[in-house]
């Protein structure tokens, strides 16, 4: 394939994500937030502060991307919900990580409930997604999103399907 026929792909892809943001927009359809874990430095070098959650926004998740309003993407990273923390019970070092996680989205003003995506990573819409190492890529002229082990789906095929989800969710979800 030709460098002018991928660059014809990413500007499909880009149309194609900023029609999708605008059909979940427009249904309402159930959104996450986005934010950057943070361990604030310890006041006065030696006051140690409680990490943070800063909010970056909002996503719909579609699999392994987070669709802005705007038709930005991010790569998934750590999705935490938003709960008590309860005390360090000295655990496993995976459910200490997952209580931080609460704490600090708490500490970040999130309400309870709320489904808080971090260590997230935005998707630039240029020519590095061509042959790219990411979850969205474009070969032969065509985007493609490679999700989990499976073989690459079409961007389309991929977003038709996810925002169907998004948009009808399965009965008892």
């Amino acid at each position: 394939m030709t460098a002018a026929e991928d660059d014809a792909a990413i500007e499909r892809a880009s149309a194609l994500l900023r029609s999708t943001a605008a059909t979940l927009a427009e249904a309402g359809a159930r959104d996450e937030a986005l934010a950057r874990y943070e361990e604030p430095k310890p006041v006065l070098g030696v006051v140690p502060r409680r990490p943070t959650m800063r909010p970056l926004g909002r996503a719909w998740r579609l699999g392994a991307l987070l669709l802005t309003a705007e038709g930005s993407i991010w790569a998934t990273g750590i999705s935490t919900r938003v709960a008590e923390p309860g005390r360090p019970q000295h655990h496993t070092a995976s459910v200490e990580i997952r209580r931080a996680y609460r704490a600090a989205a708490i500490q970040g003003g999130f309400p309870m409930g709320e489904t808080v995506n971090h260590g997230i990573t935005p998707i630039a819409l240029d020519e590095t997604l061509v042959a790219g190492p990411g979850p969205l890529i474009v070969h032969g002229g065509r985007a493609w999103v490679r999700w989990g082990r499976d073989a690459p789906v079409e961007l389309e095929r991929y977003l038709a399907d996810l925002a169907e989800l998004l948009l009808h969710p399965p009965q008892g979800t």
